[in-house]
């Protein structure tokens, strides 16, 4: 399969947490330097806004306020994977289930290995948030890589 070969891209799920960072960094350390990397962040509009099926009064432009954060984030995500040794490209997509436009991207970039962090959900904000990292392992062929809070900040 082409997906297994080193010239093939790294796949990184981006959200701008502290979680999608060190999964960058942490894959760093696994992989030989030069890689290249696509730095992927998906945004929904209302599922970044929770309040929007409520009755209240949306800025006319927000799709488009969400979406220029979105870039930012995104190059934030590449300039990280950058400084760990990746040739990264920020890629921004909308949309919902989060887990699918990163599965299908991974086809459509043909990603050697999707790497993304884990928020590390359990009980009911497992249940009712769903794991985007469980998902994205379950529905792709690619290799996954799943990158929990490093134990010193879990402890804190």
């Amino acid at each position: 399969m082409a997906h297994d070969t080193e010239e093939a891209p790294v796949l990184f799920a981006y959200d701008g947490s502290d979680y999608a960072q060190n999964a960058i960094q942490r894959t760093a350390r696994e992989l030989r330097p030069g890689r290249r990397a696509i730095v992927l962040t998906v945004w929904q509009l209302l599922g970044s806004f929770p309040a929007a099926s409520l009755a209240i009064r949306l800025p006319e432009d927000l799709a488009g306020m969400v979406a220029e954060e979105a870039q930012k984030v995104a190059g934030e995500g590449a300039n990280i994977a950058r400084r760990a040794g990746f040739e990264a490209t920020p890629v921004v997509e909308e949309g919902d289930p989060v887990w699918q436009h990163i599965v299908d991207a991974a086809e459509r970039f043909d990603a050697s290995l999707i790497a993304l962090g884990s928020h590390g959900r359990t009980g009911i904000g497992a249940v009712l948030l769903g794991s985007v990292a469980a998902a994205v392992a379950r529905h792709t062929d690619r290799s996954v890589l799943i990158v929990h809070r490093p134990p010193a900040d879990a402890a804190a």
